[in-house]
């Protein structure tokens, strides 16, 4: 039997900086640090203001 290898994904939650809800979760690599595109943050659709907003990555 092939054992399986610890996987280094992780994860996050983002999190709408303008309403603060937590909308989306998302795996990330841990392996090699975290990427500097995620740590500014992410556009994505915000479903309660209906528009697309900056989130930032939150650990639960």
């Amino acid at each position: 039997m092939a054992k399986k290898k610890k996987e280094a994904r992780e994860y996050v939650w983002l999190q709408c900086t303008e309403s603060g809800d937590f909308n989306y979760r998302t795996p990330v690599n841990t392996k090699g640090g975290m990427p500097e595109k995620l740590k500014e943050g992410l556009k994505k659709f915000s479903p309660r203001l209906r528009r697309h907003t900056l989130h930032k990555i939150k650990r639960k």
